[in-house]
């Protein structure tokens, strides 16, 4: 599971039965990959750690959304292109809309589940997003939808929009992996939890996010980086 051991400073995980090595990767595993509950207790069995699936999902409740937000805190800042887009989902038999923003890296920033795609739901994006991230964009990159023009000019008006549905492949591509978890978790059982979930999902992806058009030596150093700041994260240290 990798050269890591406890930090005894950190309280996050006192009073379990299992080490912050332990909790670190199982939740690591559930939040990076489309992997089930039980998926991940089996993986964890082939290392000879005997976790329930049903305590996995206790650690994930407990602990993901701190990791989540000491993530946040620790990236970089994102860049001035937004790339906004809004997919639907099914909750419990009821249509909802996931809406997304990343940068042009493909770094997510925000998401909102809602249960309209209207302006109204537009500018709630916007809102929570410039809050979120203290900054303006120079650009924002929609699809065609009428209710982003319309937010736009009442939330940031001085910010550049274009819309066109072939220049937003980058929010649309940020899907795909909410519909890999969508599968595996056999639909969202509320949108709370969807909103849960994924904002903590985009997060880990965002740590380990590799961007395009970079080297295999350049992927491992930041993938090293990645895990350096996980293991800060979650209260371990590295051991060499």
């Amino acid at each position: 599971m990798g050269a890591y051991v406890r930090d005894e400073s950190d309280p996050s995980s006192a009073r379990h039965r299992f080490p912050a090595e332990v909790i670190s990767h199982a939740v690591w595993l559930y939040f990076r990959f489309p992997l089930s509950l039980r998926m991940v207790e089996e993986m964890l069995a082939a290392r000879r750690i005997g976790v329930n699936h049903e305590t996995v999902r206790q650690w994930a409740l407990k602990f993901s959304q701190e990791f989540a937000a000491q993530i946040r805190r620790r990236l970089p800042a994102p860049e001035d292109k937004w790339h906004l887009d809004e997919v639907a989902i099914s909750i419990a038999g009821r249509k909802h809309w996931l809406w997304r923003a990343v940068d042009q890296h493909g770094v997510v920033l925000d998401i909102l589940v809602q249960s309209r795609r209207n302006t109204k739901a537009a500018k709630r994006l916007l809102r929570k997003l410039l809050k979120k991230q203290g900054i303006t964009p120079r650009v924002m990159i929609t699809d065609k939808l009428a209710s982003y023009a319309a937010a736009r000019n009442k939330v940031m008006p001085s910010v550049e929009h274009r819309q066109h549905k072939g220049l937003n492949n980058r929010a649309e591509n940020s899907h795909q992996p909410t519909r890999r978890r969508e599968r595996i978790m056999k639909r969202f059982k509320s949108a709370g939890q969807a909103q849960r979930f994924l904002s903590i999902h985009d997060q880990v992806a965002n740590l380990f996010h590799r961007t395009a058009n970079t080297t295999a030596a350049e992927h491992r150093t930041s993938r090293a980086q990645a895990f350096m700041t996980w293991a800060e994260v979650t209260g371990l240290v590295a051991g060499f």
